[in-house]
């Protein structure tokens, strides 16, 4: 059993890992209860669902145009000092949310704004605290580490929008600003607790050309473009941001989940939400049983079976939805709500595992002086390529509906990234124990 639950030995060998997941652990979850929050605010101020969407552009744009320049901050500066001056600068906006919760503003141009904030200092956080985690532990545990960050993740998906949609309901929005804000402050002291972390420099570097913080060197579009061509160079890295793009483009489901819930299985909202709830609980499932998948040296063929997995489950997922048929149900249709959550719940794990490796080979294969920039575009990976999933979904259910749309995109998936895998065969030869970027 000890070998089959998830690997705990870089929360008793580190205690620097310790602080920092224990830290993010609890302000992920806070991040979380936000989220559900200001959607809520936002639909009861205005009554209306694009207004709501509009907050994913609002985080989405800053998000993908910060994200290549935070990576670049994350190699020039001090990471430590990097993520405190993120984290504050997120902080004190989750303050500005409370505030303006408490004061009654609102107003939907404020929440705009303030998300926008949000998503610009987290595309600069984001990546110095990726880039943190291989100066704290032997490469050999970093997929032991992933897990665990995935594991708290997950527990924050899961828990967060059942939590905050609680708290609004008896005490409303202040409340769960404040609570953010309590639990924002438990990453603040992780990161405050971290000694300091200077990039190191490259094989090739001189070592008196080391940045700091205080240093001459100047972090603009040269410096991103750097980190860009050294991707080009690197088909091992380049390979994991591409599979995961196959995944999320052709296979994301998520974005079917409202109509599913009214015109398929039932149960609207709630149906929805526990089709959202069951990607976590897979996710989850994963990390609290990947002991024996962290020991694992060939990673990329892991990725490659676990995107395959995925695919073929949301393909799954859609023929449960066909054969349920659009029949617009006044009753929850159980058998095939209990078969769309299993098919959810194995897309969840697989994605889980997919992103522990896929995050594991680019922290390991990766000189320090780099890995700020490519965790700043995976973040744009990350959170583009679900969006781009949702139009593409989106549109394929308008022609076909949503179940066939599931099936198509499922199937799409796996034949992309067996091309993929063609194209670049090296992937599959990855070795952790010999790690190549």
């Amino acid at each position: 059993m000890p070998r089959l639950l998830a690997d705990t030995t870089p929360l008793r060998v580190s205690p620097a890992f310790r602080r920092l997941w224990w830290g993010l652990g609890i302000s992920n979850l806070g991040a979380q209860l936000t989220v559900v929050a200001v959607g809520l605010q936002v639909y009861s101020l205005t009554r209306s669902t694009l207004a709501v969407g509009v907050l994913g552009i609002c985080a989405l744009v800053p998000l993908v145009v910060l994200g290549l320049y935070g990576g670049a901050l994350v190699d020039a500066y001090d990471r430590r000092k990097v993520a405190l001056i993120a984290s504050s600068v997120l902080w004190v906006v989750t303050m500005a949310l409370a505030a303006q919760a408490w004061l009654g503003a609102d107003s939907v141009n404020v929440l705009y704004a303030l998300v926008a904030l949000q998503s610009a200092a987290f595309a600069v956080n984001n990546p110095a605290r990726s880039a943190i985690i291989p100066r704290l532990l032997d490469p050999k545990l970093l997929p032991a580490a992933n897990t665990l960050m995935t594991i708290t993740w997950n527990v924050a998906l899961t828990i967060g929008p059942l939590a905050a949609a609680l708290i609004v309901s008896r005490w409303g929005y202040g409340i769960v600003y404040t609570v953010d804000v309590l639990c924002f402050t438990a990453a603040l002291w992780a990161l405050v607790q971290l000694p300091g972390m200077p990039p190191e420099p490259s094989h090739g570097g001189d070592a008196g050309d080391e940045p700091s913080l205080d240093g001459p060197k100047r972090v603009g579009l040269s410096s991103v473009l750097e980190g860009l061509r050294y991707l080009a160079t690197r088909p091992n890295v380049r390979m994991t941001f591409l599979v995961d793009l196959a995944a999320m483009i052709f296979a994301m489901p998520r974005v079917l989940f409202p109509a599913i819930g009214v015109v398929i299985l039932g149960g609207g909202a709630t149906t929805t939400g526990a089709l959202t709830a069951a990607l976590a609980v897979g996710g989850l499932l994963a990390g609290l049983f990947s002991g024996g998948l962290t020991r694992v040296h060939r990673q990329g063929v892991v990725i490659m079976w676990a995107i395959i997995a995925w695919g073929l489950s949301v393909a799954g997922f859609g023929m449960v939805l066909v054969l349920a048929g659009r029949s617009n149900p006044d009753q929850v249709l159980v058998v095939a709500l209990v078969g769309a959550l299993v098919m959810l719940v194995l897309c969840g794990a697989s994605d889980a595992i997919s992103s522990v490796f896929r995050q594991t080979i680019l922290q390991s294969a990766t000189p320090d002086d780099m890995r700020g920039r490519l965790q700043g575009v995976f973040i744009v990976v990350v959170a583009g390529g679900p969006r781009l999933g949702d139009l593409v979904l989106g549109a394929q259910s308008s022609w076909w509906g949503e179940g066939w749309a599931a099936v198509v995109g499922g199937l799409t998936c796996v034949v992309v990234l067996l091309l993929l895998l063609r194209w670049q065969p090296r992937l599959l030869s990855y070795d952790a124990r010999h790690p190549e970027p």
